[in-house]
């Protein structure tokens, strides 16, 4: 009964959450002295995750403070029947030059606004368009090899539990993974991830299991638990907000997370050393670089308007976060080995699974 009572004040505190911000929510800032582009990114869903569209969002405001560019950010709610009408508002409104918009769920809007509205330029960040089939010559893709900075953690997972490196928990546990919901890109994590704990460890058990949502901590928390009751001493999870549920329940337990998108050691050991002090590391996919980045290159001329691009390692736009307690008091020879594993995936000598291809990296 507790857990019950526990889900529904989660939910009913969701729902009036969600209710506030599900209305077309607008987020101006400051123009930029001199700008010479006007920029919006359009979240569909809201801020506060923590995670993948915080992310997207602090790549505006570093943006706004190193080019100059007008930003603006406009949360689209919820609704997912609202978003292509919010989207033709923002490219119809004659008040930006450029779109910035991320998941594959957009792809479909994008590939029709783009036709509709053939000057204005489009953004599509870890999704691509169709180029073949659709008139997207005004829209540039931005792709992640998220399975390369899966496979890392992964494999630093499978080498801190055997190596007795993560104290309080028993060297021959297991691992765990919670997906936000199962489609490629999150395949593509635990695909990533299931491989490089294999690599260091043949016989490691990896179990996995989806959250069906990116906002439900509650359901987080319920996997996590589950998984832990089963054997995991340290669980992944690629998963929005849903991943703060799965940061609860390990630090409660004591146990180990590795987080996704943002470092999330940095955003809690402030505010929750507890909760800090049970996140390993944090599999960063760098949308604020990439964005910035993208940005930049249109305002030089060099942005390859009408293709995609593919960002893993090697580009900067994936890696680990470097610091938590557990990494800073690993030992120095623990560090040393995930370099080499990282220089060989650079090098190409690592070849890693994906969910994309399922023998090699996508794109």
């Amino acid at each position: 009964m507790n857990l019950l009572l526990k889900r529904l004040a989660w939910g009913i505190a969701a729902v009036i959450a969600l209710s506030l911000l599900g209305r077309l929510a607008d987020r101006a800032d400051a123009s930029a002295p001199g700008s010479r582009l006007r920029a919006v990114l359009f979240v569909n869903g809201t801020l506060g995750d923590k995670s993948f569209f915080d992310s997207a969002a602090a790549g505006m405001r570093q943006a706004r403070q190193r080019l100059p560019v007008t930003t603006r950010v406009v949360e689209g709610g919820i609704d997912p029947t609202r978003w292509e009408s919010a989207l033709a508002d923002l490219a119809d409104s004659g008040e930006h030059d450029l779109i910035v918009v991320g998941t594959f769920t957009m792809v479909p809007t994008v590939q029709k606004l783009a036709a509709q509205f053939p000057r204005m330029r489009f953004i599509v960040f870890d999704a691509a368009v169709d180029y073949a089939h659709c008139a997207c010559a005004n829209v540039h893709s931005i792709l992640f090899r998220q399975n390369e900075g899966a496979y890392l953690a992964g494999y630093l997972a499978a080498m801190l539990l055997r190596e007795h490196a993560l104290p309080g928990v028993p060297a021959n546990g297991s691992l765990g993974v919670v997906g936000g919901m199962q489609f490629p890109v999150i395949e593509d994590y635990l695909v990533g991830f299931r491989a490089g704990a294999r690599a260091f460890d043949p016989a490691i058990v990896v179990a996995s299991q989806y959250a069906n949502g990116f906002s439900d901590p509650a359901a987080g928390k319920d996997i996590a638990n589950a998984q832990m009751t089963a054997g995991a001493a340290l669980i992944f999870h690629a998963a929005g907000a849903t991943g703060q549920g799965v940061n609860e329940a390990v630090s409660q337990a004591h146990r180990y997370a590795i987080g996704v998108d943002l470092d999330q050691y940095a955003l809690a050991y402030r505010s929750n050393p507890q909760r800090a002090g049970a996140i390993v590391t944090s599999v960063m996919k760098n949308i604020d670089v990439a964005i910035v980045q993208a940005l930049g290159q249109h305002l030089q001329g060099q942005l390859p308007w009408g293709r995609a691009r593919s960002l893993g390692l090697a580009e900067g736009g994936i890696g680990l976060a470097p610091h938590s307690q557990v990494m800073d008091n690993a030992p120095a020879a623990i560090a040393a080995r995930l370099d080499a594993v990282r220089a060989d995936i650079v090098a190409g000598r690592v070849r890693i699974p994906s969910a994309f291809t399922r023998t090699g990296n996508p794109g």
